[in-house]
């Protein structure tokens, strides 16, 4: 299987375990090592989010700074770093990118997210219950935060954002 038609991102041919030098596509689905039989797996990134309602009802978004959603808004979200709790991910990720202290309550939703195909994710989101802090832009992720009805969001940066706020504007 040549790179064009490869499944598998450009990777280093040596195995990084044995340093053998060519990783194969071996018999099974995923590329193996002929000399030490280590699999070359990708397992997607574990994301976390937090819905966060005032009292009308209306979702707290945040209005993406930097990179190739910059403009656009999402529910404010990241990953669980390792040996992380999802909710403990979830509450840290809120606080860094909102200055919101909360408890993660029930599970709201949890979507396979395909809209970033090299970095391939599946998203948590939490209802979350605001305990204290104050409201800003924490970590330079977003330029300004809202709330907006999930029935009228604004421009989304994330498909998946979009199932779960008009979810939510049913619901």
């Amino acid at each position: 299987m040549d790179s064009e038609t490869s499944p598998w991102p450009a990777l280093s041919a040596f195995c990084p375990r044995c340093g053998a030098a060519e990783i194969a596509g071996g018999d099974g689905p995923f590329p193996l090592c002929a000399r030490c039989g280590f699999s070359r797996r990708r397992f997607p990134l574990v994301g976390v989010a937090v819905v966060v309602r005032d009292d009308a009802g209306r979702v707290l978004l945040g209005r993406r700074a930097h990179g190739a959603w910059a403009g656009l808004w999402c529910i404010p979200c990241g990953a669980v770093e390792w040996d992380e709790h999802v909710r403990d991910a979830a509450e840290r990720e809120l606080l860094e990118e909102t200055g919101l202290q909360l408890r993660t309550r029930e599970v709201i939703a949890v979507h396979s997210n395909f809209h970033q195909p090299e970095r391939h994710s599946v998203g948590i989101w939490f209802a979350g219950e605001v305990m204290g802090g104050r409201l800003h832009p924490g970590d330079g992720e977003n330029s300004e935060l809202a709330y907006f009805d999930p029935a009228s969001p604004p421009n989304l940066a994330f498909p998946t954002d979009a199932l779960v706020l008009a979810q939510l504007a049913v619901g």
